[in-house]
């Protein structure tokens, strides 16, 4: 009598033994770890590269309308037509890297941007600076699209919301960089100097992030099939919490980048007439985002993302209500707990989608962050309507409205039941 013989290695499914190897193969980052530091000091100068890159023009907004004779929301292309090509570029350069690999395509797009703003320095027509401003936005998307999955894939999940936090904090210390050095210089150079201060700045985070970042060990290559890549987003969108995450990212974006545009204008004009020196210097604002990003972040890892989300939301219209008031200081103030509760918020929302995507990964933060930067792009530049039709009155009515739908997603993401019956996701 002969006794079935055990079924051989190469009989096993080929997708239910990668599952096996990849669970076996899994080595997470630990916090406290070398590894640890020199990837959350990669990602910080990641992030730092990229949001000095994008938002250095910020403060240019009123000079470039006086050079070239355009109005408010003419002049906001020069940072919408980059965000739109990043949020563009995110759909394209997420799924490449789910092929190739995530340091490649960060370090390339890093070295991209940077060799791109130096060139839109010398740029002699406003057209021309729209054209490598686009280029800039479509080569930062590499970097974009593939932080928080590879954050996602290396860290260990206790951590990820730490670790994503500091990742969010260099984009806001590059905000608050890129807005200040500019802001300050364009008194005493010209802005084409300016940006070539930027871009030499970048080249040298971009030679940074490229030194010390540590090679992926978790990713695994997904195929860039059409059939493939419509199967995941597919799977995405069926998810109860994930459009949801979406839909905040564009509405939270929006109302952060529309306040920024357009709070240069109301602070040069009267009654304040300051100077741009003065203006330049309220980037500093940006450090309490620094601070709420890390903060918030790893609070968010110990009560759970759905109790801490809406409540930085209610931070952020705190801060909207206290710029509608005419005292300098309190228009500080108001700017200053408004830029902590976004930076909160987004490190809350973005550490939710790795715990939310089963699969891949890389696709579902490609759409949490082309939702994003279309947020950026779109609301930024609709910001100009109502700035031209009802001042500051009609900027606060805009961005209230999008806070109130963020508050009301937040609320609808509170009631979702927790991913695997268990912790909150």
């Amino acid at each position: 009598m002969k006794t079935a013989a055990a079924p051989l290695a190469h009989e096993v499914p080929p997708a239910a033994a990668d599952d096996v190897i990849a669970e076996l193969q899994e080595i997470y980052i630990e916090k406290g770890t070398p590894m640890f530091m020199r990837t959350v000091l990669a990602l910080f100068s990641g992030g730092f590269a990229t949001f000095a890159l994008l938002y250095c023009v910020q403060p240019m907004m009123p000079l470039l309308s006086h050079e070239y004779s355009i109005n408010a929301a003419q002049s906001s292309l020069i940072l919408s037509v980059a965000t739109g090509m990043l949020a563009f570029g995110l759909l394209i350069t997420g799924p490449i890297s789910d092929r190739v690999g995530r340091k490649p395509v960060m370090v390339t797009a890093l070295f991209a941007a940077a060799l791109c703003t130096i060139a839109s320095s010398m740029m002699p027509s406003w057209h021309g600076v729209l054209i490598m401003r686009a280029l800039i936005g479509l080569s930062l998307s590499g970097l974009a699209a593939v932080a928080m999955t590879y954050l996602s894939e290396e860290i260990h999940p206790q951590h990820i919301g730490l670790a994503m936090g500091l990742y969010i904090g260099g984009n806001a210390i590059g905000g608050m960089s890129g807005r200040l050095i500019t802001g300050v210089l364009i008194d005493f150079v010209s802005w084409h100097t300016a940006m070539l201060v930027i871009g030499g700045l970048a080249l040298v985070a971009a030679a940074v992030f490229w030194k010390i970042l540590p090679e992926s060990r978790n990713f695994r290559s997904r195929s860039l099939h059409p059939r493939s890549l419509l199967d995941g987003f597919t799977m995405h969108f069926r998810d109860a919490g994930l459009p949801l995450l979406f839909l905040e990212a564009f509405v939270l974006m929006g109302a952060f980048v529309t306040l920024f545009n357009y709070i240069g204008y109301r602070l040069l004009a009267a009654p304040y007439n300051l100077d741009q020196v003065f203006v330049g210097l309220l980037s500093v604002v940006y450090l309490s985002g620094i601070y709420s990003s890390a903060k918030i972040g790893s609070l968010a890892d110990k009560l759970g993302r759905r109790k801490v989300l809406w409540a930085t939301i209610a931070l952020m219209f705190a801060g909207l209500a206290l710029t509608m008031f005419t005292p300098l200081l309190l228009v500080i103030v108001g700017m200053l707990i408004f830029t902590f509760g976004f930076f909160g918020a987004h490190s809350v929302a973005s550490s939710w989608i790795g715990r939310r995507a089963a699969k891949a990964k890389g696709q579902a933060s490609s759409l949490y962050l082309f939702s994003y930067y279309a947020g950026s792009s779109i609301a930024g530049t609709a910001g100009g309507v109502f700035w031209h039709l009802g001042g500051w009155n009609g900027i606060g009515l805009f961005i209230g409205s999008l806070l109130l739908i963020a508050l009301l997603v937040a609320l609808k993401l509170a009631k979702l039941p927790p991913l695997g019956g268990s912790a909150p996701a």
